[in-house]
C-alpha cells in the first residue's frame, strides 16, 4: 500500500495527473539493464506504465520499450506545466539540424520529437497485445520474457 501511494505521489509531482491506484499488475519490472517498469490499473479501469531509471531516455527510446513490453500505447503525458513539451524539443532539434528554415509543419518535426528527453515516463496503455506483459532478461534468447498474463483492451465510448 505504501508503494501505491508513493507512486501516484510521484506521478502527481512530475506529470500532474491524478490516478487512483486499484490494481498494480507488475511492480518494478525490468525493461532495460538501468530501466524499470510499474504497470497499474487505476479505480477508472484505465491502464497506465510507469517508465523510470538511470539512464537518459528519449520518447523514441519509451516507444520501443512499451512495444516490447507487449503493450500499444494510447498516450504520452509530457512532464508537468509544460502541454508541448514534445513539440517544442522537436522544434529545438530540427531548428539545430535546419536552422534557415522559417516554415515549420508537423510533419517536419515528427522524427525530432522522438529526441525529447523523457525519463520518469508515463503511458495510457489501449492495450495487451497478446495477453502477455515481457520484461527485459539479457539470459533470455530474444532478451524478453513473460513477466505475467493479463489481458486488457480499452474500448472507447462516447
Amino acid at each position: 500500500m505504501y508503494d501505491e501511494l508513493a507512486l501516484e505521489r510521484s506521478i502527481k509531482e512530475c506529470f500532474g495527473v491524478d490516478v487512483d491506484t486499484n490494481y498494480v499488475i507488475v511492480f518494478k519490472v525490468p525493461v532495460g539493464r538501468s530501466v524499470y517498469a510499474t504497470l497499474f490499473l487505476t479505480t477508472k479501469k484505465q491502464l497506465f506504465l510507469l517508465i523510470e531509471g538511470q539512464l537518459n531516455l528519449t520518447l523514441g527510446d519509451v516507444k520501443k520499450l512499451v512495444s516490447r513490453m507487449g503493450l500499444k500505447s494510447e498516450q504520452y503525458f509530457p512532464p508537468k506545466n509544460n502541454p508541448d513539451y514534445f513539440n517544442e524539443v522537436g522544434r529545438e532539434k530540427f531548428h539545430t539540424v535546419f536552422p534557415g528554415r522559417k516554415n515549420i509543419r508537423e510533419d517536419d518535426i515528427r522524427f525530432y520529437r522522438l529526441l525529447a528527453s523523457y525519463n520518469p515516463a508515463l503511458v495510457q496503455i489501449n492495450e495487451v497485445k497478446d495477453g502477455h506483459i515481457y520484461q527485459f532478461d539479457s539470459d533470455a534468447t530474444t532478451n524478453w520474457r513473460i513477466a505475467t498474463k493479463f489481458a486488457y483492451r480499452r474500448i472507447k465510448t462516447s
